[in-house]
């Protein structure tokens, strides 16, 4: 959401937060430049999942979650439809973005040759579902080309699309590195076949527009502690109907299912919250509700000058070679030298309190294994890190490599 749609009492409120996250992280000489892994969280957010604990201890668990129901049950749902431009019906919530892609991928009902398209950029715990899918159905697993530039060749899936293929994967923006995906472009090109199409939006909700109106998914999923800044422990997807109707059957839990005898039982909801489990971390649900409040509220996307600069200052290192794909970079950048392992450069830079994170090249395999790389530096920025911190980090990082 952007601010010309804010009231100016709320653009205050957001901006006050802003810079009261500044500021503590200047108290603490932090610069935090691993978002990809997990945002630093708002202090809205810690409160509200102390604030949940706090009524379990005080009230009991079942008994906090009736008085915060309202949060709990219906407000966060609302909050993420709105965020993805989505029916408040198709959205579900989960543990992890990986257990929300299992809930979905793992249960379609693909045939044998059945054709899926994946990409060089899908996330390695994306591909063993995907290898899974093809153990139980005998689909066909092909990776879409890329162009010399690293762009993924539209052209080509244009030439080949057909009924034939039953499920396209596509990341936003890969885990291991910071190229965008033209999403919505692929939506248009695949509109008028019968593929689902899957798009991982672990790394881009929160740091870019997702919209799945926009983009024309019929499956997208993330995380809420990344770019949006909620806890650890919150995932989240968009399913739509005809993909949820056509699942292969699997175990519904009592929040929605009602036993009717010892042989049969039946589905009482039919929205995506029949994906779920009745169990969670409700303290950490309240967190995500947080995050998407103070997401709704902010500026997210104003700050392409700090995700240019930390490329520019990654590049500008003596003895660095940029990993980047690509004609569209998102805030996550990745590198390697020639001469100093990365596990070396992250210590060094957190030694300054700069944190940055080692990768591994088999999280992104197909990517990564042609480039030969085993492991590389990642960094990635977020609207809280301002130009000044990425210059401390630049000098950080050229003393962190120097000989």
């Amino acid at each position: 959401m952007r601010d010309t749609v804010l009231d100016p009492a709320t653009q205050a409120r957001r901006r006050a937060a802003e810079t009261a996250d500044a500021a503590t992280r200047r108290a603490g000489d932090l610069i935090h430049l691993n978002t990809a892994g997990a945002g630093l969280m708002p202090d809205a957010v810690r409160r509200a999942m102390t604030e949940h604990i706090e009524l379990e201890a005080a009230l009991g668990c079942y008994e906090a979650e009736e008085l915060r129901g309202e949060v709990l049950r219906e407000e966060v749902y609302r909050r993420l439809a709105r965020v993805l431009e989505a029916p408040e019906q198709d959205i579900a919530l989960f543990d992890s973005a990986t257990r929300a892609w299992c809930a979905v991928v793992l249960r379609l009902p693909l045939r044998p040759g059945d054709r899926v398209w994946t990409t060089p950029y899908e996330y390695a715990g994306n591909l063993v579902s995907l290898l899974s899918l093809r153990a139980r159905t005998g689909c066909r697993i092909e990776v879409v080309p890329t162009r010399p530039d690293g762009d993924l060749d539209l052209e080509w899936m244009a030439r080949h699309i057909s009924d034939s293929v039953a499920l396209v994967s596509v990341p936003h923006v890969p885990t291991g590195c910071g190229i965008v995906n033209p999403v919505e472009e692929i939506g248009r090109l695949l509109a008028p076949y019968r593929c689902v199409y899957a798009v991982d939006a672990c790394q881009s909700v929160g740091q870019l527009p997702v919209s799945v109106a926009r983009i024309g998914c019929h499956v997208l999923t993330g995380a809420g502690r990344k770019f949006l800044r909620g806890p650890r422990g919150t995932g989240f997807a968009y399913v739509a109907r005809r993909v949820r109707e056509s699942l292969v059957p699997e175990f519904h839990d009592l929040h929605v299912a009602r036993v009717d005898s010892p042989s049969s039982y039946r589905v009482e909801d039919d929205t995506a919250r029949s994906l779920e489990l009745a169990e969670r971390n409700l303290a950490a649900v309240a967190g995500l509700d947080a995050a998407l409040e103070v997401f709704e509220t902010g500026t997210p996307f104003a700050h392409r000058e700090v995700f240019d600069a930390l490329c520019a200052a990654v590049a500008q290192t003596p003895g660095v070679e940029v990993i980047r794909p690509g004609t569209t970079h998102s805030g996550i950048v990745t590198f390697r030298h020639a001469d100093v392992p990365p596990e070396v450069v992250v210590r060094r830079l957190a030694a300054e309190r700069i944190n940055v994170w080692r990768i591994l090249g088999h999280h992104t395999p197909l990517y990564m294994a042609e480039l030969g790389v085993e492991t590389a530096v990642r960094a990635s920025a977020h609207y809280y890190n301002t130009p000044d911190e990425i210059a401390v980090f630049g000098r950080a990082l050229r003393s962190a490599v120097a000989p």
